[in-house]
């Protein structure tokens, strides 16, 4: 006994191996996904059947511009507009078109927001969809354009208007002319409205800068989806300028409710049955019930 305690073992001992090379490409990729909020690994097939909504936490994944418009409005009935709409170089920003270019490959849209007609339940609307994986979401002077088209469309057809907003803000690259965006797109809210328009936004993960002090702040009705970031400057710069610390829930969407810059925080799973009735009120002069 004494002696096997110097004694080498040539007995091979079973260790955990990493797959091959080959076996690894033998798993699809993205077919699980791992909530960024309660770590929850879940099939990719089933996180979205659930509406991109985490089946433990609730959490919201972004959405981009044709899941939400394929989960929101009614099957083949999206007719879109001012799709061919590009942004050009206004400023000679290095690199700017190059970009653009990328995330139209990587996309699939031409810019940062959808715009088109479709139903909702039956209900006929203008609808406006921000996508935040192409630039951020941020408005350029092509985004407050198809946004003012889509404004104007809804007013001569007498027709609802609906956004869904995600955005970083104004674009840089494009200087005082994404700025102007913000004017252009609130006065065209404006005119509708004094029309008689019904004017319904959403604002999803993120709503920030210029977008959440212009056209998404001007609804009739201001609703959000849960836990969504709203707000204009970033926390770090309002807490260097009032030398205070902020609440933790500080520019959520459940933070601006309480304090009466929303009408409602509603999950994605019940949004387009809530949008519905509010259309169906409105065309029946009822009261909205949240």
């Amino acid at each position: 006994m004494l002696k096997d305690l110097f004694t080498k073992n040539t007995k091979k001992k079973k260790y955990a191996t990493i797959p091959s090379t080959r076996l690894q490409q033998d798993v699809p990729e993205g077919i699980m996904s791992k909530c960024p909020q309660c770590k929850k690994i879940m099939y990719s097939k089933e996180l979205a059947k659930n509406l991109k909504v985490c089946l433990e936490c609730g959490y919201h994944y972004p959405m981009n511009a044709r899941e939400r418009l394929e989960s929101f409005l009614d099957e083949g009935s999206f007719s879109e507009f001012d799709q061919d709409m590009m942004s050009g170089n206004p400023l000679n920003f290095p690199e700017y078109i190059e970009k653009l270019e990328q995330d139209r490959k990587k996309t699939d849209i031409n810019e940062a927001v959808v715009v088109g007609k479709g139903l909702v339940d039956g209900h006929e609307a203008v609808v406006a969809v921000m996508d935040s994986t192409f630039r951020m979401g941020s408005m350029g002077s092509v985004v407050g354009e198809k946004i003012t088209r889509a404004i104007e469309k809804a007013d001569e057809w007498s027709l609802p208007f609906i956004i869904f907003t995600a955005s970083g803000g104004a674009r840089m690259q494009e200087g005082v002319l994404s700025l102007m965006q913000m004017a252009k797109t609130s006065a065209a809210l404006k005119k509708y409205s004094n029309n008689g328009g019904l004017i319904i936004t959403i604002m999803t993960h993120p709503t920030t800068g210029g977008v959440s002090a212009s056209f998404a702040s001007l609804g009739d009705y201001n609703l959000a989806e849960p836990g969504a970031l709203i707000g204009f400057a970033g926390r770090r710069i309002i807490e260097q300028t009032i030398r205070e610390k902020l609440p933790s829930d500080f520019q959520t969407a459940e933070f601006l409710l309480k304090r009466g810059q929303l009408d409602a925080v509603i999950p994605r799973a019940e949004l387009r049955e809530k949008i519905a009735n509010i259309l169906d009120i409105h065309e029946s002069g009822g009261d909205v019930e949240w």
